[in-house]
């Protein structure tokens, strides 16, 4: 009988483990290589980038600028801040870098993942920024970009106004903190609050145009934090 048990939990057991590699939710396995290769080659990062596919595209499109910087980018497309958090320590404590940006919101307001809560987003983040400080890691959180509406999400409605409520959160945060918040929005907003035209072919992935804008903003903040000249 007892040997039965044993045997039934352990094919339960067996079970949970293969539904478990079977959906991975933060896609844990997108930078496992990547980040394994810099371990076992002991190389030192500076800064990494946490972000969704504004900063994957980032990274796509204008490699030389995180190269040249020795940047590191994180991004995953569609993923909101829960997926973030959860990959967190694999894609960014484990590499030890000396800062870390997060840029994270766009798809939580988008409803990827569930509905939109901005207590929920704020402490997500929050909680990033809390493990970053915690193991060492400065941190930088930069603002959520403009967006007007969601091409794929076009029901949801208040985008602008979720964005603001978001950022003004985030840099309040920062500041009694005493953290770095990079204020992309302003610089990329029109007057209704979403993108300026021929920053962005959809109003909400940055085009060449847009990153220009970014790079500046972002690396004078990162020198900052650094002590960089």
């Amino acid at each position: 009988m007892k040997s039965s048990i044993f045997l039934a939990i352990a094919l339960l057991l067996c079970e949970l483990i293969n539904a478990q590699s079977a959906v991975d939710f933060a896609n844990l396995a997108k930078y496992k290589d990547d980040n394994t290769a810099i371990l076992n080659a002991k190389k030192k990062v500076d800064v990494v980038f946490m972000g969704n596919s504004i900063t994957e595209g980032w990274v796509k499109n204008h490699s030389a600028f995180f190269a040249d910087n020795n940047y590191i980018g994180r991004g995953i497309s569609g993923q909101t801040s829960s997926q973030m958090l959860l990959r967190f320590q694999n894609d960014v404590v484990s590499l030890k870098p000396k800062l870390v940006v997060i840029n994270a919101g766009t798809n939580d307001i988008a409803q990827n993942t569930g509905a939109y809560d901005q207590d929920f987003t704020f402490n997500n983040i929050k909680a990033m920024a809390d493990m970053a400080r915690s193991n060492g890691i400065k941190v930088i959180i930069a603002s959520v970009l403009p967006a007007a509406a969601f091409p794929w999400r076009k029901d949801i409605t208040d985008v602008s106004q979720k964005v603001d409520a978001l950022n003004s959160r985030l840099k309040q945060y920062s500041l009694n903190n005493k953290l770095v918040f990079v204020d992309y929005n302003t610089a990329m907003r029109n007057e209704k609050g979403g993108m300026r035209e021929g920053l962005s072919k959809d109003g909400i992935h940055p085009e060449s145009a847009g990153y220009s804008i970014m790079e500046p903003l972002i690396k004078s903040a990162v020198n900052k934090t650094l002590s960089k000249k």
